[in-house]
């Protein structure tokens, strides 16, 4: 019998519902023989293996050249495939060839890079292809990567591309803005071509010593084939089909998302390469080595973005695993962040490991409040930063399972520095005050509320979402603009309106996180490189003196001179602060026992195939 406490919330009852049912069917056609003779039933088949948990946010598409956010990535990432990609299991990450042969050719000026495809990779089968086979070639590596300066698809990573200067691309995209005309994918461009059918080169005006890690990003580089984009146009974010382990299979969205086995998936087994001291992952190794992948027939995602449904649903067994653990509920699953004992009595396991992220709200910097360079705009941006009790966040809010930031980029990534001790991190309401004052955001009507140095009031629009972890957020933006006087509104609405209206221009402050795609934090430092404006840079912090040293810091080889600048690169954002950095948060996913082989890689998104399900542990749970 269930607790009866799981059914008193009318919405918690109707989450849980929506959940998909614990006992998948298995089904078989029957043969003629058996359709003539009733009496002999026909030979049961295997159940089959399906993967079951939650997105905590809704997803936006799945179109490569079209989508940013974490959720739709990851499962473009398991449809698509980009030329390389991670070692499952080796730490630290370690790229390796995915539909490459190899890994890439590079010059060493670090301007040419020559990939080799592997003939034999085969799209999943659609319509578009007439009912014949389709090859994966490099062509379709050239047409993917295009896409992303089609001027109407709006690509929001098109900034890896341009950021390193692919030569021809950025002039015919210009040419296709300027002439009000479509985007010409024919004009062969000496920064893409294809040199033979499984063979093509990039280019690049300037050196980009890490620009082959973009190449390992399935869910922004995965190949698509133009037969399909062109057989349902406008629809390529609903119709994804590519060379990957998985296919789309429904799709209810903002609330369910099945994909099944890709029936076409070429003969790939399981191989990794773990440390040799690293227990976890040579364990993983030993049980899984050689198997055929994906080790799953299908993968069940609901969307439950409150934090008790999804708990529950893990509880009951709705779920096979609970990726990121929500916050609220550490001190029961992981008190002193080791796993329960009625959690480990029921076999659960947890993995926990730094994410590799930065959380941060921004202020827009084109906005005639919050925006501008001048040094009263400084003044107030720091002034509201200070303010701001980052760790009162982690403490209450993320119930410590995150550390205070001091600068943007994250630990374990290139460019940090653990020494770094910065205002970001500082909570000064007397000095918040002192700096409001001196530039003359003063009560000017005898309200109680700071006013505009012009005397127009001073009113904050934060933008968020309806979950409870953000309406804790606001509620800690509140009581800190409150410490010294300024106004503060929110305006709350779904995570993909927010973010359409983020690229735009449009939100005046937002509560985000970004989260680490590459080995490199100068990944981070894309936050405030100008001409990503509406990409990865949604604050639009653009200085040119920050421009031309991310510049250097991109040509530079890795050593402790390229180091000092990143270092110099994240004090410039601490002292105009078009973001404020609160943390890097630590994530905890935990397992029902049935779940074989899951461990979280730090760049990796498409591990739905490198895990098995255990029936018979299943059976048993249930």
């Amino acid at each position: 019998m269930k607790p009866r406490f799981l059914f008193r919330s009318p919405r918690i009852r109707r989450a849980l519902l929506a959940l998909p049912l614990c006992l998948p069917l298995a089904w078989a056609p029957l043969s003629a023989a058996a359709q003539s003779a009733p009496a002999a039933a026909p030979a049961a088949a295997a159940a089959p293996k399906v993967l079951r948990y939650a997105f905590q946010i809704a997803e936006t598409g799945f179109d490569p050249a079209q989508i940013s956010d974490t959720y739709s990535r990851i499962v473009a990432s398991n449809i698509f495939e980009s030329p390389l990609t991670y070692d499952f299991l080796a730490r630290p990450a370690k790229l390796v060839p995915q539909t490459a042969a190899a890994l890439p050719e590079i010059s060493p000026d670090f301007k040419r890079f020559v990939l080799r495809i592997r003939p034999g990779i085969y799209f999943a089968d659609d319509p578009a292809f007439k009912g014949r086979k389709r090859e994966l070639t490099a062509a379709d590596y050239v047409y993917s990567l295009k896409r992303h300066y089609d001027p109407k698809l709006k690509s929001p990573s098109l900034y890896q591309l341009e950021g390193a200067k692919l030569l021809g691309l950025s002039e015919l995209r210009k040419k296709a803005v300027d002439n009000k005309q479509p985007f010409d994918y024919d004009t062969e461009v000496e920064g893409l071509r294809a040199l033979d059918r499984y063979t093509f080169e990039i280019r690049l005006a300037e050196p980009a010593p890490r620009f082959h890690y973009f190449l390992a990003d399935a869910g922004s580089m995965g190949a698509v084939a133009r037969e399909v984009i062109e057989a349902y146009p406008g629809k390529s974010m609903e119709h994804p089909v590519g060379t990957g382990p998985f296919r789309l299979a429904q799709w209810k969205r903002s609330s369910k998302i099945t994909l099944e086995r890709n029936p076409g998936y070429r003969a790939v087994t399981y191989d990794a390469q773990p440390a040799a001291d690293d227990a976890v992952g040579q364990a993983i190794l030993a049980r899984l080595k050689g198997r055929s992948l994906p080790m799953i027939d299908r993968v069940e995602v609901s969307i439950i973005e409150e934090s008790q449904p999804r708990w529950l649903a893990f509880l009951n067994g709705q779920l096979d695993m609970l990726e990121r653990l929500p916050n609220e509920f550490a001190g029961i699953a992981i008190p002193n962040d080791r796993l329960a004992p009625h959690l480990a009595k029921k076999g659960v396991t947890m993995e926990r490991v730094p994410a590799g992220d930065a959380t941060f709200s921004y202020f827009a910097m084109e906005h005639p409040v919050v925006g501008g360079y001048t040094p009263d705009k400084v003044a107030l941006r720091r002034a509201l930063a200070l303010a701001y009790d980052s760790a009162a966040e982690v403490a209450l809010v993320r119930r410590q399972q995150a550390v205070v930031a001091q600068g943007v980029i994250p630990p374990n990534m290139s460019g940090y520095d653990p020494t770094l001790r910065t205002e970001m991190s500082e909570y000064n309401v007397a000095r918040a005050k002192a700096l409001l004052d001196l530039y003359g955001y003063t009560d000017k009507n005898g309200d109680g509320l700071r006013d505009l140095p012009d005397g127009k009031p001073l009113v904050l629009e934060y933008t968020s979402q309806p979950d409870q972890q953000s309406k804790q957020l606001q509620e800690l933006w509140r009581k800190a603009m409150g410490a010294i006087g300024v106004k503060i509104e929110f305006k709350t609405a779904k995570w993909p309106e927010n973010l359409k209206a983020s690229r735009a221009g449009k939100l005046m402050m937002w509560g985000v996180a970004w989260l680490a795609a590459i080995p490199d934090g100068s990944y981070f430092l894309e936050l405030m490189y100008g001409p990503n404006k509406g990409q990865a840079n949604h604050a639009r912090f653009d200085m040119p003196a920050f421009n031309a040293l991310f510049e250097k810091q991109q040509g530079m080889a890795d050593g402790p001179e390229r180091e000092a600048v990143m270092r110099e690169l994240q004090l410039m954002g601490v002292a105009y602060m078009p973001y404020k950095v609160n943390a890097h948060r630590i994530l905890t996913d935990l397992m029902h026992p049935q779940v074989i082989g899951y461990r979280r890689h730090p760049f990796l998104r498409d591990f739905w195939r490198y895990v098995d399900i255990d029936t018979t542990a299943l059976e048993k749970a249930r």
